[in-house]
């Protein structure tokens, strides 16, 4: 893509972020997932990652998608409705790896998310949240192998990038660049973010329209 073009996709998903976005539906099994009548992508990442704030800075909302201090709080898949007329959809995932989760409870997460991912034709990418202030975790590797073996494009979106060092984030940016080189589904290119400052933003809604317009 040239500088024009990346500059235009910017300037169009700017556009659309600030009209019409919905919520539709919650989804606690598949039963409940709706009509795949637009494509989808979908936000995953370990409770405490920032998940919630960023799809309210994504989306210019300051409530979309409800942010708590309690990790584990949602475990089911959200989905919300962007454009009018609708365009397509963006999908908050369940986070994972939460230590005081129920057993039961983890294994319901993960049939719903494999479920999902292996069974959505609609779906165009996962993006995997990265805290930029750890890196990639045990759990985090577990998400990255099931959207693998789902055959799922995915990209890693670092989050909190404005709690570390300029150093530090480019440090971990490599690292984690490092880790997914040869993972199959992995999108090699990797947008570092800050719900608080806005870093990023612009480039994550241009990768969001970018995904939903393959296909």
């Amino acid at each position: 893509m040239t500088e024009d073009e990346n500059t235009a996709l910017i300037e169009e998903a700017r556009k659309l972020f600030a009209g019409p976005i919905t919520f539709l539906k919650s989804a606690p099994m598949l039963d409940f997932l709706p009509d795949m009548d637009v494509n989808e992508v979908a936000f995953a990442g370990r409770s405490n990652v920032g998940k919630s704030s960023l799809l309210n800075a994504l989306t210019n909302r300051n409530s979309l998608a409800r942010t708590s201090n309690t990790p584990g709080r949602t475990q089911e898949l959200n989905f919300f409705d962007v454009g009018d007329p609708l365009r397509f959809r963006l999908v908050d995932m369940p986070g994972y790896g939460y230590a005081k989760a129920p057993k039961d409870l983890v294994k319901k997460w993960r049939f719903l998310v494999n479920d999902y991912l292996r069974g959505r034709a609609a779906l165009k990418r996962a993006l995997v949240l990265i805290d930029s202030r750890h890196g990639i975790k045990d759990v985090d590797t577990d998400m990255l192998d099931m959207l693998d073996g789902a055959a799922v494009s995915y990209r890693i979106v670092l989050t909190k990038s404005d709690k570390i060092k300029a150093s530090e984030l480019a440090a971990v940016t490599q690292k984690t660049a490092d880790a997914i080189r040869k993972r199959p589904a992995a999108h090699p290119e990797i947008i570092a973010t800050s719900s608080e400052k806005g870093m990023g933003i612009p480039e994550l809604r241009a990768a969001v329209l970018e995904a939903v317009s393959q296909g």
